[in-house]
Order: structure tokens, then sequence, then C-alpha cells
């Protein structure tokens, strides 16, 4: 049982080595997409760096976090079996080739491959959101977490479709029905505010009063279900809009979603406040939530009120990337992380032994100074990219600094929640192999 919360149960958890594979290669490819921030203006890269970025921050890491998280989360919050372990990794291979061959082919500037490469991954998405979709229809009646999980699954199914069509429009422009700035700013929409921060926001109204052991109340259940009123129609009007080119639709659902993405700040913001218990990681990283949305949401609305199919505002108002992908998106992703993969590891390898001999807590097996400094680091780096982006002036080596301490920040989270895998889960694994070949 997860701590705290006596409803969902472990015991219908996938195998380890699902979510634990979808973890690693998401987290490898946070690392290629630091790398590629860093040298994307080098001359050896093709003008195309930019998206290849894009993708392997969005696609890579956090949409792969997302795969392997729901993979095995939603089994044990509706206490049902996944549908299908072998489809899991079917979909993992998918989109890690997919992604592989999507961003090294916009990296070298050769496109005629790119749409069997986001075909990959289509299906890849639509593997997942087949094996997900069959799982959670045995849960029924859904909760709000397994609402707005539903919400996301066919936003992905509809963003890789539009991502596919976009790919053919790197080599065929002829074969879009709309304008290619039509089809981005929708794609945008409904990848980034549909498949990922609903995923976010059904997640956290689970995830942020277990774990602060802060029960919602009454306003905070008015909020939420303004938010799951107003959220998800905001994104289909907003993505709609921005397909069909009209503005005032588009402009009716950015409304919809900076209203729904304030009542999430605004319970957030109330449950932390109220947290019992002290403050780890994953705690630390949600704080910086309610803030990093607020400001988005100050930031943004003025600009979709007025220019809601602007190219420049897909995402927000111009430079709010940094600011909702790292300070929402980021902090939140890799909060969760450092407790899903010490939380999946302690429970495969020391809940059988717990009462019968000494086991380490969740929050041993990770190095807790480390954790201390990629958070400084990627609070201080994401900070400061927000400012540059946003137009603020400062001296050269400062604005430059920001890319260096994402990196410094990434580079010291994903060893340390690698070293967990290494040391808790492969070691062991290994050492007990070997130790049944000696003994034969």
């Amino acid at each position: 049982m997860l701590p705290g919360n006596p409803d969902v149960d472990t015991d219908v958890q996938p195998p380890m080595r699902l979510p634990l594979g979808h973890f690693v290669v998401a987290l490898g490819a946070l690392c290629v997409a630091v790398l590629v921030g860093l040298l994307r203006g080098d001359a050896l890269f093709a003008l195309a760096a930019g998206l290849a970025h894009v993708h392997l921050v969005l696609v890579g890491w956090v949409c792969l976090t997302i795969a392997g998280a729901m993979t095995q989360f939603v089994p044990v919050w509706s206490g049902v079996r996944l549908h299908s372990t072998r489809l899991a990794g079917v979909q993992l291979a998918l989109l890690a080739v997919g992604l592989a061959g999507f961003a090294v082919a916009l990296l070298v500037g050769a496109f005629a491959p790119l749409p069997a490469f986001a075909a990959a991954m289509l299906l890849g998405f639509w593997v997942f959101v087949y094996n997900i979709a069959r799982t959670l229809a045995r849960a029924r009646p859904f909760d709000v977490t397994e609402r707005h999980f539903a919400y996301a699954l066919a936003s992905f199914l509809a963003v890789s479709a539009l991502g596919v069509s976009l790919a053919v429009g790197f080599t065929r422009p002829d074969f879009l029905p709309v304008s290619r700035v039509a089809l981005r700013g929708s794609h945008v929409a409904l990848a980034l505010f549909g498949a990922v921060l609903c995923t976010v926001f059904g997640a956290l109204y689970q995830l942020v009063p277990m774990f602060a052991q802060s029960d919602l109340d009454a306003l905070d259940r008015r909020l939420q279900r303004l938010e799951e009123t107003v959220y998800p129609l905001g994104v289909a009007v907003l993505a709609t809009g921005r397909l069909v080119e009209i503005a005032p639709l588009a402009r009716l659902g950015g409304l919809l979603v900076v209203g729904g993405v304030l009542a999430v700040a605004v319970v957030l913001a109330r449950r932390l406040a109220d947290a019992t218990v002290s403050w780890g990681p994953m705690l630390r990283r949600y704080a910086v939530l309610p803030v990093a949305m607020g400001a988005w949401a100050a930031w943004t609305l003025p600009v979709w009120l007025a220019r809601p199919l602007a190219y420049d505002a897909a995402v927000g108002a111009p430079g709010s990337f940094s600011l909702l992908v790292l300070g929402v998106v980021g902090f939140v992703v890799l909060g969760t992380l450092y407790h899903v993969v010490p939380f999946i590891v302690w429970v495969h390898r020391y809940s059988d032994r717990l009462g019968f001999e000494a086991v380490p807590t969740i929050d041993d097996l990770y190095v807790a100074r480390v954790a201390h400094v990629d958070f400084a680091l990627l609070l201080a780096g994401t900070a400061l990219l927000v400012l540059v982006t946003g137009g603020v002036a400062l001296p050269a080596p400062l604005a430059r600094a920001g890319d260096a301490l994402v990196a410094g920040g990434v580079a010291l989270a994903a060893a340390n929640l690698l070293l967990v895998v290494c040391r808790h889960a492969v070691a062991p694994a290994v050492s007990a192999r070997f130790g049944s070949f000696a003994s034969e």
C-alpha cells in the first residue's frame, strides 16, 4: 500500500522493468536534450535543432515519463491490473526508436524520413492509449484523477495524428489542408495543455494531498470542480480555434485554459501550505508550481486575449516556454520521479523484508545532498532562462548561465536517480544471478 492512502493497492502493479525502462530512457532523452540545447547554435547542427530540442524534452522526457508513470500507477490507483505488459514494452520501443530517428533527422537536416519516424511515435502513443484505456475501463466510475487521465489520453490520440501531418508537411508542404501555423498551434495546444498538463493535474490531485498529508477542504473541491469543468473544454476550444483560425474561438479557449491553470495553482498552494510532513525533494519541487503557474497565467492572458492565433504565442506569452515547461512541467516531473523511482525499487526490493530485518526507507535510497544541490541549480537556471527569454537585460555571462545551471541540475538529478536503480535494483539482481551460478 502507498503510505498515507489506504485506497491504493500495490499488489496489482506491473513488473518493475516496465516503468523503470520508461524512466531511464526518459532521463537519457533529457540529458541529450540539455546537450542539444547547449550546442544548438553550433554550425554542426541544422536550423531545425530547436525543433529537435523541443521534441526531446516534451516527447522524450515528459511524455515517456508520463507513459511509464501511467503504466505503473493507473493499476495501483485504480485497483485493476494493467491490460497488457507486452503492449507496454511495445509502446516504449516504438516511442524510443521513433523519437531517436526523428531527432537525428532534424539535427542533420535530413527531412525525408521524418514522416516514418513520426508514424512510429504515433503507433507508440496509440498503443499506450489503447493499453491504458483498456485498463481504466475496468475502474469505472472514474474519480477526478482518472477523468483527467482520460482527457489526456484523448489528447495523445489527436496530437500524434497532427504530428504526423506536420512531419509530412516538411517534405510535401502542399499536403497540408490548413496553414502550417494553424496546424502547429493546434498541435502545441493539444500536446502541452491537453496530453501533458491534464496528466499533471490529475496526478497532482492525488499526489499532493497524499504526500503533504493535507486533505482538500470545501473551497479546494469547488475549485477542483471548476477546473474540471472549464480546463478540458478550454483545451479543445483553443486547439479547434487555432486549427480553423477563428480568433474569438481560440480567445475563449485560452481564457478557459488560463482559468483552469489558476484554479489548480490555488489548490496546490493551499494544500502545500497546510502540509503536515517534512519537506523532501518531492514537495520542494511541487512548491515551485503554484508560483510558476500563477506567473505564466498573468503573463499569458493579455497576449492570448490580444493575439490568440499568433505563431509566437502558441505556448503563452512570447518567452514563456521556459516558465511553463521547466517551471511547471519540469519541476513536477522531477519531483514525482524523486518519489516514484525509489518507491518502485523499494517495493520490489525491500517491501517483503519489512518486519523481518532492518530495511532502508524510500528516502534513504537517493543521496539527499545531491537532491538539494540539483534543486538549487534547476531553480536558479530556470529563473535565469525565464528572465532572458522574457526580454530582461542581463550581463552576458549571467544570461548564458541559465542553460549551464539547468544542465548541471539535470545531470545531478539523473545521476542520483539512476544510482538508485543501479545500487538497489540492478546490482542485487546481478549479484543474485552470479551467486546462483556459483552455487551450481
